[in-house]
């Protein structure tokens, strides 16, 4: 995903630490990463997980950020997530206006 000078789109920065019942959590995280590809608006996702779990999903429009919030397998992930699998988590959004890359391979 390389922007050119008038070009930005919007990043959404989810945090989380997992409570100590993380069953069925792998296969929901697999099924809701597919599912956001499918939406409008979709760009790419990027996630990494120690203690911390961080998932940033990239998107063309606030308006499809909040299409994907309220897509209706998303909001049943959500309700679980919240019942069951994180003891807590944030959830930041950002306009990306600019961005640097740095690569040895190429």
């Amino acid at each position: 995903m390389e922007l050119t000078e008038d070009q930005s789109y919007y990043a959404v920065i989810f945090t989380s630490i997992q409570a100590e019942n993380t069953s069925g959590y792998a296969e929901m995280a697999s099924k809701m990463e597919t599912l956001a590809q499918e939406q409008p608006g979709y760009l790419g996702m990027e996630h990494a997980r120690s203690e911390l779990g961080i998932t940033i999903s990239y998107w063309k429009t606030e308006a499809a950020i909040a299409g994907w919030k309220n897509q209706v397998d998303h909001l049943v992930a959500q309700k679980t997530g919240k019942a069951k699998w994180y003891s807590k988590y944030s959830v930041r959004v950002c306009k990306v206006e600019r961005e640097y890359h740095f690569n040895t391979e190429n």
